[in-house]
């Protein structure tokens, strides 16, 4: 079992960062690929960035890419996705999620755990 802890949301207004952080505790010592996804209010969960385990390859969604990005450190088992230029739009509550792969993901099915959330507003 693998738990996950989102942290870093709040408040910023628009053009401002945040930085989300995602602790892993448990069994971390396997080799987990990561994601990142968000759900705004009425809408579905949206796929938003990934990474592999070994090589640290990363992938983003198309809404995000350029503004957004995804790294891990391995060795705090946590991983970051510092967000830029911060729009309106991007008001949501942020997941991220393991996979028991290598090979990272952008299909919510393919992950195994998921963490509570993380609330970030983005005030106009």
């Amino acid at each position: 079992q693998v738990q996950l802890v989102e942290s870093g949301g709040g408040l910023v207004q628009a053009g401002g960062s945040l930085r989300l952080s995602c602790a892993a505790s448990g069994r971390t010592s396997s080799n987990y690929a990561m994601g990142w996804f968000r759900q705004a209010p009425g809408k579905e969960r949206e796929f938003l960035a990934a990474i592999s385990w070994s090589s640290g390859s990363t992938y983003y969604a198309d809404s995000v890419k350029g503004r957004f990005t995804c790294s891990r450190d391995n060795a705090k088992s946590t991983v970051y996705l510092q967000m830029n230029s911060l729009k309106p739009e991007d008001t949501a509550v942020y997941y991220c999620a393991a996979r028991r792969s290598y090979g990272s993901s952008r299909f919510e099915s393919d992950y195994d755990y998921w963490g509570q959330g993380t609330q970030v507003t983005i005030s106009s």
